[in-house]
C-alpha cells in the first residue's frame, strides 16, 4: 500500500546545511498499523511531511498504491498532534468533520452528514456536533480531529504523535480507540511517536528510527495477541522484552550521536 525508498531530505539555509533524512526504506502492507519511534529530533515529523506530500524529499520516492505522492492527494488523511491548530474554532464540531467532504463535488449533503454522524459516533461524540472545539477538553478535541480522518475515509492514516498533548489516562484511552478503530476499518495506519510503550503497545510492526541523519535501523515484528488491553497487554513479558529491545536501539543511536558530535572523551574531561 505504501513504499518509502531512499528518502532523502536536507534543509538548507542562507548559513546553515541540516541532513534530517539520509536514507529511509520501508513498505507498509495493506491494512498494517506501523509505528515509528526514534531519538528525539531524529526527522520523524519530516518523515511523515514527505509521506503525505506536505514536503518535497530532497532523494528518493513515495509511493502510495503504486503512485507517486509528489503532494497532498486524495487517499491519505493526518492527524497532527497539536489538535488546537487543526480545528477551526468559529466552527462547529460537526462542521469540522464535515470539512474535507465539501470538495467532493459529487457528494450529496446527506452523504456528508452521514459520514460526520458515523465518524463521530465512533469515537463517542455522537451528541456533541454542535458544539465548537474550545468547549470540549483536549481528548475530545483530539477525538475530533480523528473523526474527521475518518469520515474521508482514507486509503492511509497518518498519525503524528497524536496523544502527546494529552494527560496520561486520556492517552491510554485514545490508545485504545485508535487501535480499535484500524481493527474495524481496516486502515492502513502509519503511527508516528516518540513514546516506545505506546509504539508497542499499538503496532503490529515497529521501526525504529536512527538519529539524525536517519536511516531505519530495526524493523521489528510485535508478536502481541490482537485482542489487547492496558494492563494484561504491558504485563506480558512479550512486551517487556519489545519494549527492552527499543529502548536499547534508541538510546544506543543518541549516545553514538553525542559522540559524533562532541567526540571522544579524554580521561578527566568535564571533572
Amino acid at each position: 500500500m505504501l513504499e518509502v525508498k531512499g528518502l532523502r531530505k536536507v534543509y538548507e539555509g542562507s548559513d546553515r546545511r541540516v541532513e534530517a533524512l539520509r536514507d529511509l526504506t520501508f513498505q507498509v502492507g495493506k491494512g498494517e498499523l506501523v509505528c515509528v519511534v526514534g531519538p528525539s529530533g531524529c526527522g520523524k515529523t519530516t518523515l511523515l511531511k514527505c509521506v503525505a506530500g506536505l514536503l518535497r524529499p530532497t532523494d528518493g520516492t513515495v509511493t502510495l498504491g503504486g503512485t507517486p505522492v509528489t503532494g497532498p492527494r486524495p487517499g491519505l488523511a493526518v492527524v497532527f498532534q497539536e489538535y488546537g491548530r487543526s480545528l477551526f474554532p468559529w466552527m462547529r464540531v460537526a462542521q469540522n468533520v464535515e470539512l474535507p467532504l465539501r470538495r467532493r463535488s459529487s457528494m450529496s449533503r446527506g452523504t456528508r452528514r452521514e459520514r460526520v454522524a458515523d465518524a463521530l459516533d465512533a469515537v463517542a461524540l455522537g451528541d456533541v456536533g454542535r458544539a465548537y472545539p474550545w468547549e470540549l477538553s483536549g481528548g475530545m478535541q483530539q477525538r475530533v480531529a480523528i473523526a474527521r480522518a475518518l469520515a474521508y475515509e482514507p486509503e492511509v492514516l497518518l498519525m503524528d504523535e497524536p496523544f502527546a498533548a494529552v494527560d496520561a489516562q486520556t492517552r491510554a484511552e485514545l490508545e485504545d480507540l485508535a487501535r480499535g478503530l484500524w481493527r474495524q476499518r481496516g486502515m492502513t495506519v502509519l503511527f508516528i511517536t516518540h513514546d516506545i510503550d505506546e509504539a508497542v503497545y499499538l503496532g503490529e510492526r515497529v521501526l525504529v528510527l536512527s538519529a539524525s541523519p536517519t536511516v531505519v535501523r530495526a524493523d521489528l515484528a510485535v508478536e502481541l495477541p490482537l485482542e489487547r488491553d492496558q494492563l494484561t497487554t504491558r504485563a506480558d513479558p512479550r512486551f517487556t522484552h519489545l519494549r527492552s529491545r527499543v529502548l536499547e536501539l534508541i538510546r544506543s543511536a543518541a549516545a553514538r550521536d553525542r559522540l559524533r558530535k562532541d567526540g571522544p572523551r579524554t580521561p578527566g574531561a568535564g571533572s
